[in-house]
């Protein structure tokens, strides 16, 4: 099992990033930040059931999924950590994060990108006011064109349709069946980021992460909808938060 890919191995780099992807996503998501980011050496996480992992099943259950991560990133602990994660992956970022701080390992920084809070209740409608409980696959696959995250040529093609439909909507019923469970809270910093057009998080939905933290805790919002990231990636903001965490 293939859990971390990391294209451009740093070994001089102060710090580790840990790039977490959204609902159906894979770690090329963040292939070209490695490139972009020069101050970090970058893991990006490959759920089961994609890229290397297709032949796996998709993961079920987000608090043992991230057990798993948990348990993977244990012996990185030669340098800081930092933690982002995009939508669904800012939750499973979060569960790892309390799961190493659990162990004495917390992590260096968590950045919650386009998510709501852990504790707050998920969008119970697709874009057209459908119930997600009542969406078939087809359904949710368009459901996650319409966010902007998926590419929707790529998707009209019944082959490719069919590859990535399993892990796509594994994930999507995977983050739907999630809740959270009261702990002891985060004490390293949280920052959240979050779309000003994002028609699922909203300003309050995304400041609510500074409720995980006994650590700082900062909320931007940035231009853009669900997937502002995908032209306007935060990385001055990542670039910035390592003074912070080295100091």
């Amino acid at each position: 099992m293939t859990w971390l890919k990391c294209p451009t191995p740093r070994p001089e780099a102060t710090h580790r990033l840990i790039c977490f992807p959204h609902a159906g996503g894979s770690p090329s998501f963040f292939h070209d930040w490695a490139r972009q980011l020069p101050e970090y050496e970058i893991h990006a996480v490959c759920y089961p059931g994609r890229a290397a992992r297709l032949d796996e099943p998709p993961a079920t259950d987000l608090h043992r999924l991230a057990d798993d991560i948990a348990q993977v990133l244990r012996p990185l602990q030669d340098r800081p950590m930092a933690f982002l994660g995009h939508s669904m992956g800012a939750v499973v970022a979060y569960e790892t994060a309390r799961r190493l701080q659990a162990d004495g390992l917390p992590v260096a920084h968590l950045y919650a990108s386009g998510a709501r809070a852990p504790h707050l209740a998920h969008p119970s409608e697709g874009p057209d006011g459908t119930d997600t409980a009542d969406m078939d696959d087809e359904a949710i696959a368009d459901a996650l064109v319409a966010l902007g995250g998926t590419d929707a040529e790529l998707l009209s093609d019944p082959d490719f349709r069919e590859l990535i439909l399993p892990y796509v909507c594994g994930d999507f019923r995977m983050f739907d069946a999630y809740e959270h469970r009261p702990g002891p809270l985060l004490t390293c910093p949280v920052t959240a980021v979050a779309g000003d057009a994002d028609p699922q998080v909203g300003e309050v939905h995304a400041a609510s992460w500074g409720a995980v933290t006994q650590g700082a805790f900062a909320h931007h919002t940035v231009p853009g909808d669900h997937f502002y990231l995908i032209r306007r990636p935060p990385l001055a903001l990542l670039a910035r938060g390592l003074p912070h965490d080295v100091h």
